[in-house]
Parts: C-alpha cells; sequence; structure tokens
C-alpha cells in the first residue's frame, strides 16, 4: 500500500543553505506552510516567500544562545502525531498544533569543526540537540513525514513532488527515514569517539559515511565495498576504478613511502616491495628500484614521495603496472600515461590518516594502534665487538624500515640506499634468508657487503652463520631471543657487525 500523503506543513532548519532555494520555492508554489527558525527564516524571507517563524508557533523565543529553537511540544507533537490514531488528532486539535509533515534539518559541522582543530568550547557547541531531535522524531514517524537530512536528497525530492503533485509514498518516507537514521547514528558515533579519545571505554564504534562498490573483492566470487573517501585521498589522472585488490596494495605503497625523506620509488606486489631505491633523482630511484626484481613488478603498484617527470614517465611507460602514485606530475608526463586508458594514475593529497587499524577476526573485530615507529641508528645498540661502518647503519636503517612493512617472517637485504633481495611470508626465519640469498643472486646482485634486517629475533644462531657465509656484513634484529647470546657469539665468530633495537615489526 503506498499511504500518499499530501505535504501541506514543513518545518525547514538548517546550517548550510545551499542548494536548498529550488525546493523551498516549489513548496511554497505548492501551497506548503513554512516553518523555520533564526538564519534559514531569513533565508526564506529574501526570497520573498511566506515564512512562519516557530517561536511565532511555539510562544518562546530562541534560548539560551540558540541552543533551545524546537525543542517544544507544538514542533514534536506536529511531528509525531499519528494521523491514524483519533486520540492523537484529538489531542493536537485540543492543543493547536499543526501537522507537519515535512522535516528539513542537519546537522551542525561537528566533525569538521574537531578536524579544522576547534577549540573544546567551539567543538561542545556543534553538538547538535534540536537538529538530532527533529531527524529522530521525523524519521520514527515515517509513516506520516517526510524527513530528509542531507542535502544530497533536495533534488530528489524535489523531483517526487513536482511527479506527485505535492505527494510522497510510505516506501519514499520509509527510504529517507533509513537515510536520516544514518545520518544521526554517524553524528553519534563521532561525538562518541570524540569523548573517547581520553581514558577510552572498551567499545568498537565505526561509521563511515562515503561507500563505493568494488567490482569484486580478492576474487571474482567475492562480493566488496571500499568505505571511505578516496576522492579526499587520491585525484585519478587516469584509468579505470581501482580493485579490491589494488586498494590493499595502495595502502600498503602508501604507508611504506611515508618512511622516506629522500627521493624513492617503491614497487610493490602483493603488498610487499619487489624493489626501492633512494637516490638523487626520481629518475635514478626508478631505475634502480626496478633492477631489484623486474619479473614480480610487472603489473605491480608503483609510489613514489617525488613528482614524476617526463624522463621519469618515459622510463616506467616500458613496464606494464596496475597503479602509480605520486605527490605530483609533470603535464607531459600524465599525457604520456593517459595514452594506454586502464593504467591508474593517481595524485596523493595531503590527507591525514587513522593512527588505528582494524578488521574482521571470528565473530567479532580486531583493533590495534598502527606499527608507527622506526628505529634509526640512534636506537641501534652494537652488541658485538665489531661496530657497523657509517654506511652499514645507513643500510640498516634502510632495511628496517622495508622489513616493518613486509610479510613475516620476513628477511630483507640492502646495499647502498637499495633493496636488493627479500624472503617474504616464509614459515620459517631460516627459509626467509634463503631465499632473499637466491633471489639476490637470480637478478645478479651480490650480496657481498650488504646490510640485512629481520622483523624478529634469531632463536638461533643458524641465520647469522648463513648471512656471513654468504658475505653480509652487518645485520639488524629487534633482540629478545633466551639465545641472544649464541647469535652474538656466531657473529662475532664470523667477524661481522651485529645491532640490536629492541622493537620487533611483524606484519602478518
Amino acid at each position: 500500500m503506498s499511504q500518499p500523503i499530501k505535504i501541506k506543513n514543513a518545518l525547514i532548519s538548517v546550517y548550510y543553505k545551499d542548494g536548498l532555494e529550488p525546493l523551498v520555492k516549489l513548496l511554497a508554489a505548492q501551497g506548503v506552510q513554512l516553518f523555520s527558525t533564526g538564519g534559514t527564516e531569513q533565508f526564506i524571507k529574501d526570497l520573498n516567500l511566506p515564512v512562519t517563524a516557530v517561536e511565532d508557533l511555539t510562544g518562546y523565543p530562541s534560548i539560551l544562545g540558540g541552543r533551545v529553537k524546537t525543542l517544544h511540544p507544538k514542533v514534536f507533537g506536529g511531528i509525531l502525531n499519528r494521523r491514524g490514531l483519533a486520540s492523537d488528532q484529538e489531542q493536537i486539535s485540543t492543543y493547536e498544533i499543526p501537522e507537519i509533515d515535512l522535516v528539513i534539518v542537519d546537522l551542525y559541522p561537528f566533525e569538521e569543526t574537531v578536524k579544522a582543530g576547534g577549540t573544546a568550547e567551539e567543538i561542545i557547541e556543534k553538538i547538535d540537540i534540536g537538529g538530532i531531535s527533529l531527524i529522530r522524531a521525523a524519521a520514527k514517524n515515517f509513516n506520516d513525514v517526510v524527513i530528509i537530512a542531507s542535502k544530497n536528497d533536495y533534488p530528489t525530492l524535489q523531483a517526487q513532488l513536482e511527479e506527485q503533485n505535492g505527494e510522497t509514498t510510505l516506501t519514499q518516507r520509509k527510504a529517507y527515514a533509513k537515510k536520516a537514521f544514518h545520518t544521526s547514528s554517524h553524528y553519534d558515533t563521532a561525538i562518541f569517539n570524540y569523548f573517547n579519545e581520553e581514558e577510552p571505554l572498551d567499545v568498537f564504534k565505526q561509521s563511515v559515511a562515503d561507500a563505493k562498490t568494488l567490482r569484486y573483492g580478492e576474487n571474482p566470487h567475492q562480493g566488496a565495498v571500499f568505505y571511505g573517501d578516496l576522492d579526499a585521498m587520491f585525484t585519478k589522472l587516469n584509468g579505470k576504478e581501482l580493485s579490491y585488490n589494488n586498494l590493499v596494495d595502495v595502502d600498503a605503497a602508501v604507508a611504506l613511502i611515508d618512511e622516506f625523506e629522500d627521493p624513492t620509488f617503491a614497487i610493490l606486489k602483493h603488498t610487499n616491495a619487489c624493489g626501492i631505491a633512494s637516490r638523487p633523482t626520481v629518475k635514478q630511484a626508478w631505475i634502480d628500484a626496478l633492477a631489484c626484481d623486474p619479473v614480480s613488478a610487472f603489473g605491480g603498484v608503483l609510489i613514489t614521495n617525488v613528482e614524476v617527470d617526463l624522463a621519469t614517465a618515459e622510463e616506467i611507460n616500458n613496464l606494464f603496472f596496475e597503479v602509480l602514485i605520486a605527490p605530483s606530475y609533470q603535464p607531459e608526463a600524465v599525457e604520456l600515461f593517459s595514452k594506454k586508458k586502464n593504467r591508474v594514475i593517481l595524485q596523493r593529497n595531503n590527507v591525514e590518516l587513522s593512527k588505528k587499524q582494524f578488521k574482521t577476526l571470528l565473530n567479532g573485530v580486531i583493533e590495534q594502534d598502527k606499527d608507527l615507529i622506526i628505529e634509526g641508528p640512534e636506537q641501534m645498540t652494537t652488541v658485538t665487538d665489531k661496530a657497523p661502518t657509517e654506511q652499514e647503519l645507513k643500510d640498516l636503517h634502510f632495511a628496517n624500515k622495508i622489513v616493518k612493512h613486509t610479510k613475516s617472517n620476513t628477511i630483507v637485504l640492502v646495499k647502498n640506499d637499495v633493496l636488493i633481495a627479500s624472503g617474504v611470508g616464509q614459515t620459517s626465519r631460516v627459509d626467509a634468508l634463503r631465499q632473499a640469498i637466491e633471489k639476490a643472486a637470480s637478478f645478479g646482485f651480490s650480496v657481498a657487503g650488504s646490510a640485512m634486517a629481520s622483523d624478529a629475533f634469531f632463536p638461533f644462531p643458524d641465520c647469522v652463520e648463513i648471512a656471513a657465509d654468504a658475505g653480509i656484513t652487518a645485520v639488524l634484529q629487534p633482540g629478545g631471543s633466551i639465545k641472544d647470546a649464541d647469535s652474538v657469539a656466531k657473529a662475532n665468530e664470523k667477524g661481522i657487525a651485529m645491532v640490536t633495537t629492541g622493537v620487533r615489526h611483524f606484519k602478518h
């Protein structure tokens, strides 16, 4: 049953006025009596349209600095009364309460004020009371009332009222109510999370207002949706829509590149770096990163922390890749990349990222702080007779940045600010080391004189012995094994340097 309702009276009270004019003019043209408050009332008057102040309806002015405007039985009775219930109709007649059939209201910009660094007082004053109450009341009574809680719905309602001669159907009203409850719950979640930053309660609440349906998930038989504002994070200059796997790799790429300050290029495959180099120029960084593993680089995600010029673009253009990310591009570089319509070219914008991460697990959700620390030379403790050289310390630092963002168990080998090989996601650390050594050799790299980083301690001295025999001269590990002394003794026996950091970087 459609249950069409003709709109006779509308309450309009919004913070943002953009997009409101055409809808208000239509309502007035259809003979709807308009009630409003403050700035919205003046907005309607400036359109030379008739409007009744809410304070004339209630008999009370706006008080307490605007904190109380609409909180009155004549407003909420008008919204909440049930048209089909005789007792409700008798009461609104007794108290001269008009039936309000349409509520258009938005909320004070709480999230925006927090993001802008507002003072505590400014933030608190942006906690909407009347607006949230109006939204919930109208949405609760969707059987008889239309609730519009977002300016994005103005055009849709306008089209419906034009086509249906000022009426709405029950299905339409229920759809608006669902959107309204999303608006109110999202708003309350933002407020709760603001208050929950200090001495937090052990509860999990997240609300993301933007959603994008993806073609599929990790595999074609899996559905997937991305919740977030990608347009704020990136400006897409070319290419198809990002897939689930693209997004996972892009996330890993952004986290990795943010560890580096010098001009750096990284190539990732399945969230792991298969090539990364820091060099004086972006072109040389690309060339040296690609040389690490040109086979795995095919179809990879590429990222740099400096502008991509045409000369670098011409080098990159020789490789098939899925996604390229940079803070900026020369126009000629974008023109070159755009000749292939499917490759995704993203310009990264300056967006603050969350310091938390979470995922579903078993019958719940697991949340943790992001791994946001990295140990440089000043946090490295030499535990062997031989100390690392200045270049070895630099390479150990470089390797440690990579190992932090590589799947465990992992070993990373670096020489002169270039990844020369890594062992990724192995079930034993020895396997990871052997994989790295063999991979380096397969692409013509000598590991002699390289620096090695491990994401966790060595339970036995076997990795140290294998590394030393291969020519690796400096090793970084967190330490903490009950057999640390055995690994240190083996390093001394082999004449290589070892440092510990006291920080483990597992990545499962």
